[in-house]
C-alpha cells in the first residue's frame, strides 16, 4: 500500500463493511429459516418429495456462488468497489422483490400448479425459487466487495486476518439474530404449520424498505478505493487468477470449510435424533450452541492482532479433526459442539492466505474464491445420502477430511510460490 494510501482514515468505511457483512450473514440465515413457512404455505401437496422441494431453497441460495462471483469482480474492476455495492443492495432489493411477488401470485392465483410425479407445486414456489438464487447472488457480490477490502484497508493496531474476524463476528451476530426475527417477529410466535402465504408478503417489503435505506445512506458515504487490488478498466491481465497456486489451493480450502461447517451445524441434530435418549432431547440445543460456538470464537479472534494466519489456521484444524475423531469414536456429537469454536477462524484465515500478494489480481481472486462455497451445499448432501446408505456416525469422516486438507493447506498449499506485486 502507497503512502498516500496509508494516509486514508479507513475506519468508517471499514465500519461499513463490516456492517455490510451483518446484513450479509442475516440475509442468508434469514433465507434458511423460511424453509419452514414455504415448507408450511407452498408444499402442502407435495407429499413424499416435501423435504425434496424444501432443501432446492438452500440449494438455490448456494448456487449464486459459484455463478455470480465472477461478475462481481467484474463490477468491481469497471464500478469500483462502491458502485459495486449500490449495485448488489439494488439486486438484493430486486430478489426480495421476487420473494414478495411469489407470495402475492400464490394468494391471487391459487390453482396455478406445477405437477411433477405424484407432487403438486404452486407456480409462486418456483418464483421463491428464483428469488432466492437473485438475492444469493447479491450476497455473494456483497462478499466479493467486503473480503478484499477488509483485507487490504489498514486500520491501526489490527492484521488482515482480524478484521475479516472482527467482519465475520458481525456476520455471525446477523445469523444469530435471523432465526429470532424470522420466528419471533415476522411470524409472532406462530406455529410454522399455521403460516398462510399471505402472511409472507409484508416481512418482504420490510426488508426491501431496509435495504433501500441502507443503500441510499451508502450512497452519502465516502468509500475510497484501494488501489494496487483490481485490474483498471480495460486492462488485459498477463496471467491466469488460476496460475496462483495459494489461491486454487485455497478455493479448495473453502469449498471443504464451507461445507464442513455446514455438515455439522446443518445435521448435528439428525445424528442427535438418530442416537435417540438423551441426546434426542437436546438435539436442537446441539445446533444452537455450535452456531454461539462460532460467534463466541470469531469475537475471541478479533482481539488476535499478532497470530499469522497459518499459524491460526494450523491449530485449529488439528483441534478440530481431533474433537470430530474422538466424536466418531466415542459415538457421541456434543463432541462436535465444540468444533464450532474452532471453525470461526477458519475463513478469514484462508482468505487472507489465499489473496496474499496478488496485487492487481485479488478483486478477481475474490470472485474466484466464491465458487468454494458452494462446499456449503454439496458436503452436507453428500453427508446425508451416506447417512441413508449406512449411518450417521461414519459420515462426519467427511468433516476429519476437510479438517486434514485444510491443514495441509495452512502448511504447505498457502505457501506463495508465484506473487504478483
Amino acid at each position: 500500500m502507497s503512502s498516500e494510501q496509508k494516509s486514508v482514515n479507513y475506519l468508517m468505511p471499514f465500519l461499513t463493511m463490516v456492517f455490510l457483512f451483518f446484513i450479509v450473514g442475516f440475509l442468508t440465515t434469514a433465507n434458511g429459516q423460511f424453509q419452514g413457512p414455504l415448507k408450511a404455505a407452498f408444499l402442502q401437496g407435495t407429499g413424499d418429495l416435501k423435504n425434496t422441494f424444501t432443501t432446492l431453497i438452500t440449494f438455490s441460495w448456494f448456487l449464486a456462488y459459484p455463478l455470480t462471483g465472477g461478475i462481481g469482480s467484474k463490477w468491481v474492476t469497471k464500478h469500483g468497489y462502491k458502485g459495486t455495492l449500490i449495485r448488489a443492495l439494488l439486486v438484493m432489493i430486486i430478489g426480495l422483490g421476487i420473494f414478495f411477488l411469489s407470495s402475492w401470485f400464490t394468494v391471487q392465483f391459487p390453482d396455478s400448479n406445477v405437477h411433477i410425479a405424484s407432487a403438486i407445486v404452486p407456480s409462486g414456489f418456483f418464483i421463491f425459487l428464483l428469488g432466492s438464487f437473485i438475492v444469493g447472488s447479491a450476497a455473494t457480490i456483497l462478499q466479493v466487495v467486503i473480503n478484499p477490502y477488509l483485507t487490504a484497508c489498514e486500520v491501526k493496531g489490527t492484521q488482515a486476518v482480524q478484521r475479516l474476524n472482527i467482519g465475520g463476528s458481525s456476520n455471525s451476530i446477523g445469523t444469530t439474530v435471523a432465526p429470532y426475527f424470522v420466528t419471533g417477529i415476522v411470524f409472532g410466535g406462530l406455529a410454522m404449520s399455521d403460516v398462510k402465504v399471505s402472511q409472507l408478503m409484508v416481512p418482504f417489503v420490510s426488508l426491501m424498505a431496509v435495504i433501500a435505506i441502507v443503500t441510499f445512506i451508502l450512497t452519502r458515504l465516502h468509500l475510497p478505493d484501494i488501489q494496487g487490488k483490481k485490474a483498471e478498466v480495460g486492462e488485459k491481465l498477463e496471467k491466469s487468477v488460476w496460475s496462483f497456486s495459494h489461491l486454487t489451493l485455497g478455493v479448495i480450502a473453502i469449498f471443504f470449510y464451507v461445507g464442513v461447517e455446514v455438515c455439522i451445524g446443518a445435521n448435528i441434530n439428525l445424528f442427535a435424533l438418530s442416537l435417540g435418549g438423551s441426546f434426542a432431547a437436546k438435539a436442537s440445543l446441539m445446533a444452537t450452541l455450535y452456531w454461539g460456538g462460532m460467534l463466541v470464537g470469531r469475537l475471541i479472534s478479533s482481539s488476535l492482532s499478532s497470530i499469522a494466519p497459518h499459524i491460526q489456521l494450523t491449530a485449529t484444524t488439528i483441534l478440530a479433526a481431533l474433537f470430530c475423531g474422538l466424536a466418531v469414536a466415542l459415538n457421541n456429537p456434543w463432541l462436535l459442539v465444540v468444533i464450532g469454536l474452532f471453525h470461526s477462524v477458519m475463513w478469514g484465515a484462508i482468505f487472507t492466505l489465499s489473496v496474499a500478494k496478488l496485487g492487481k489480481y485479488t478483486s478477481i481472486a475474490s470472485g474466484v474464491f466464491m465458487i468454494g462455497v458452494v462446499g456449503g451445499a454439496i458436503l452436507p448432501l453428500f453427508q446425508g445420502m451416506l447417512a441413508d446408505a449406512f449411518d450417521w456416525r461414519w459420515t462426519w469422516i467427511i468433516v476429519i477430511f476437510g479438517e486434514v486438507f485444510m491443514l495441509y493447506y495452512a502448511l504447505i498449499g498457502s505457501k506463495v510460490k508465484q506473487s504478483a506485486e
